[in-house]
């Protein structure tokens, strides 16, 4: 079995969303790459997921997403998540608090020829709102 599903998504998380590095996601996201998050619609093709990326690193600084547990079947894998950043600009409806938030999620994988072809995430946004002080307002 390759181990390749689980070092794509190493790479997602440590250089893509960590560092927000364009470039490697522009590599190893497919050009037909489909994206749902918890903040918003899907996102296709890896300018459209860096587009979001871009949104979700404006709002909250330091934006950092922490495996905690990663399972590969075939080319699938499935991870279980922890999401922090500091709250620096407008973010479901409320404006900077300077408040580091943290909360859990779940992403699942899809890769093919050492692409990631789909990722879907499930985050507790209920404790992101919760922390902010939000009521039921989209993202950005």
């Amino acid at each position: 079995m390759s181990d390749e599903p689980k070092i794509l998504v190493h790479r997602f998380y440590h250089e893509v969303w960590n560092r927000a590095d364009e470039a490697v996601a522009r590599k190893i996201l497919h050009s037909e790459f489909k994206f749902r998050g918890s903040l918003g619609p899907e996102r296709v093709g890896p300018s459209g997921f860096i587009g979001y990326m871009r949104s979700v690193h404006v709002a909250l600084a330091d934006y950092t997403c922490e495996i905690d547990h990663l399972v590969t079947s075939g080319t699938d894998a499935a991870a279980r998540m922890v999401f922090h950043g500091r709250h620096q600009a407008e973010f479901f409806g409320v404006h900077a608090t300077q408040r580091t938030i943290r909360w859990a999620g779940a992403a699942f994988f899809e890769t093919r020829e050492q692409q990631i072809m789909s990722l879907w995430v499930l985050g507790d946004i209920d404790s992101v709102k919760a922390q902010l002080g939000a009521s039921g307002q989209e993202p950005f």
